[in-house]
């Protein structure tokens, strides 16, 4: 009997955190603690996901793309929300919005396509920096809570400032201190789309070569 992939563990979690991510947009507007709540332990049961995909040995090829795309949508969603609250940096969070869909759709493409691979091709892993951030789980769990954590106390203080720790409120304090792990996860993601876009370039121009032999 075929495995039901749709039952898997990691996926019974992944449908949970698009539920507690839909409950978190209802709420974005008008009760921004249950927003809050439901949105960052929909973020933090993406670690969770992971782990359990690795240790079941159910990880698949629709999770992964379920687990992305809730991700994307969470964060799109939220800053839907924040540029409504800030509309004088409307533009920024557009422009966030757009990094950050369009460089990881555009690499995950890109991935896909290996089938047709190049010797040409921009292998990431070879940078030493990109390396650390690809292989250290710790270190992709700490850019991408930095960057979620950034955004949602950003959304935070639109309601209060929190507790307030040495004269300044904590969530103001957090949007400080995350601020430029936003900013580094930002420019990796730009370098993403670049490489996904040379490396599509270099499989258009060798099956245009092969084309012509």
């Amino acid at each position: 009997m075929a495995e039901n992939i749709f039952l898997f563990v990691p996926n019974l979690i992944g449908y949970a955190r698009v539920i507690l991510a839909i409950i978190s947009f209802y709420y974005m507007a008008t009760d921004w603690s249950v927003a809050v709540v439901c949105y960052v332990i929909s973020g933090l049961l993406d670690a969770l996901d992971g782990h359990a995909a690795r240790y079941l040995d159910q990880a698949t090829k629709f999770g992964a793309i379920l687990d992305q795309l809730t991700d994307r949508c969470g964060t799109m969603c939220l800053l839907v929300t924040l540029s409504n609250f800030y509309p004088r940096y409307m533009f920024w969070f557009q422009l966030s919005m757009t990094i950050d869909v369009a460089c990881h759709w555009i690499y995950l493409h890109s991935s896909l396509l290996q089938g047709k691979t190049s010797h040409k091709l921009i292998d990431l892993g070879a940078n030493p920096i990109m390396k650390i951030y690809y292989t250290s789980r710790p270190v992709l769990f700490f850019m991408c809570l930095g960057n979620e954590a950034f955004f949602a106390s950003l959304y935070a203080m639109h309601f209060a400032e929190g507790p307030v720790i040495a004269g300044i409120g904590l969530f103001r304090l957090i949007c400080y201190a995350s601020a430029p792990v936003m900013a580094v996860k930002t420019a990796i993601s730009l370098v993403h789309g670049y490489v996904a876009c040379c490396n599509i370039g270099s499989m258009d121009v060798q099956e245009r070569e092969n084309r012509k032999k």
